[in-house]
């Protein structure tokens, strides 16, 4: 009996354990990665710390004038959802957006500002940005507007909202 070579009698050879086994790696590795990105996306480590607010409370505080609380996202966003009331919307990514800030805070840093966005990502940056440039009261609103691992956030929570055109 004679072994015939595979390839030369036109078959292919079956994948080895070890090639099998590595894209079970990779895939493996690709979907966790995906799974940490959504994670971040979706900010679902998100914590209520001692210097977060909930969407009630915010709401409740700029309702009394108590905090300036301020819409950090895109306009596209307040058209899609409203902005909260009470909130200022105010563009992150404008050039300015600290100047207009100040324009609002009458100049003053000390004057306790909340920051909401989406889920929670771009106001936990923003706040970093803004404690770096001497704010010293400035407050998180982690569930943002559509809910993140923090909680479900303001539309969820039913709280009221004003239409963006």
């Amino acid at each position: 009996m004679s072994l015939s070579d595979p390839e030369k009698d036109g078959q292919q050879k079956a994948p080895s354990r070890k090639t099998r086994r590595g894209f079970m790696v990779l895939s493996l590795g690709a979907l966790a990665g995906g799974g940490v990105l959504a994670a971040g996306w979706f900010n679902v480590f998100a914590e209520n710390d001692g210097n977060a607010l909930s969407p009630g409370e915010a709401h409740d505080l700029a309702a009394r004038g108590d905090i300036l609380l301020v819409d950090i996202r895109r306009p596209d966003e307040w058209v899609r959802t409203g902005v909260g009331e009470g909130a200022l919307p105010i563009d992150m990514r404008r050039a300015d957006f600290i100047d207009e800030l100040l324009v609002r805070t009458g100049g003053r840093t000390d004057v306790p500002v909340a920051l909401i966005c989406a889920r929670g990502v771009r106001s936990r940056r923003l706040s970093a940005r803004l404690e770096s440039a001497g704010f010293t009261e400035i407050r998180d609103v982690p569930e943002g507007m559509l809910g993140s691992g923090a909680g479900p956030g303001w539309l969820d929570r039913g709280l009221p909202v004003t239409v963006r055109q």
